[in-house]
Formats: C-alpha cells, structure tokens, sequence
C-alpha cells in the first residue's frame, strides 16, 4: 500500500511552510534516512528525510509552493507492487495538480 508522506512540523508552533525544493523525482528509489526535499519556515530552512522505503510514485505538491499546511501530502511513496492512488488524496482546493 503507497505511503504518503505529509508535511511535518519542524516546530512546536509550526502551522504551515514552503516547500522549496524536491531532492526526488517521480521513478526514483529511496531509502530511509535519504533526504527528500528541503521545506522553508520563517525561521529556518530544513530538511525533510524518509523513514520509509520504497519509490517516489506522486509528487503531490510541487517546489516552491507556500502555504503548505503542516499533515497535508506533499508525496506518495509507492512499496514494491504499488500503484500510484489518487482516490485517498484529498488536496486542497487551492492547489493545482
């Protein structure tokens, strides 16, 4: 089953950042501990690593976006035999895919 991996709270307070840059692409295999992407608050940048393996299937949200709430999918880590799902994702309305 795809894991999604959601945007996370690099702070107690934190409620929403930037994700500034992937360091995946879609097709890509990735092992835990590899970084995935670099997310921006308004005191730091920081990166965000997997904890999970298995292949990049949907990258939900795209470099450069701000406003990402904390716990919303920004990627969708398929495990060997998975699909990419779209049935379980519910993005945003303001966002475009």
């Amino acid at each position: 089953m795809a894991i999604d991996i959601k945007m996370p709270a690099l702070s107690p307070t934190m409620e929403e950042g930037t994700l500034s840059k992937w360091l995946v692409k879609e097709g890509d295999s990735v092992t835990s501990g590899d970084i995935l992407a670099e997310i921006e608050t308004d005191k730091a940048t920081m990166e965000v690593e997997s904890i999970d393996e298995g292949t990049v299937g949907k990258i939900v949200i795209a470099a450069g976006t701000d406003n990402v709430k904390v716990g919303e999918v920004i990627l969708q880590l398929l495990e060997e035999g998975d699909t990419v799902s779209y049935t379980h994702l519910t993005l945003p309305t303001n966002r475009e895919v």
